[in-house]
């Protein structure tokens, strides 16, 4: 498999991962909302959320329930890190092949060990791109999910229904 179609299989693994909604608000809506006097109280702290994946990737979906996330983000920061570490051999493989085939008689040396050692630079350095927005987007999904721990989208059911009633 190519890097660039794990790469992009990682992405969108991590887009599909970060694209839900949580339930988690547990109090029941008051019939007469102006009459409310009761003071929401967030349950997860976001900036803990966030201090938590930031210092361990995954900790902050831990902290806000959201279990199954965590393997997820192991998973594909494994997957980058392989990828960055067999990059980074493959170019100072081609390096010291390259710099060996410099002499007297060819002082631009071989180039497609030339050619190979600079495709293997770029291929580490676009996984170390993708290490960090994978890394970005973890620290980011903990903020957001501690906001929205206490989101309940059923509390919402006063909508308008369109009826037709039709009478022989």
């Amino acid at each position: 498999m190519k890097l660039s179609t794990a790469i992009t299989i990682s992405v969108i693994i991590l887009l599909v991962t970060f694209n839900n909604s949580s339930f988690g608000q547990t109090s029941e809506p008051d019939s007469d909302a102006r009459t409310d006097t009761t003071q929401f109280i967030m349950h997860k702290s976001p900036m803990g959320a966030v201090l938590r994946s930031a210092i361990i990737p995954g900790w902050g979906q831990i902290y806000n329930e959201s279990y199954w996330k965590a393997p997820i983000i192991w998973g594909a920061l494994g997957v980058l890190g392989y990828f960055w570490v067999d990059n980074n051999n493959q170019y100072k493989h081609f390096r010291d092949l390259y710099v060996q085939s410099i002499d007297e008689n060819n002082p631009n040396g071989n180039l497609r060990y030339y050619d190979q050692r600079e495709f293997y630079r770029d291929q580490r350095d676009l996984t170390a791109v993708f290490i960090g927005l994978s890394y970005l987007i973890n620290i980011l999904d903990a903020y957001v999910d501690a906001h929205l721990y206490d989101f309940d989208v059923s509390a919402g059911t006063n909508s308008m229904t369109l009826s037709l009633r039709i009478s022989f």
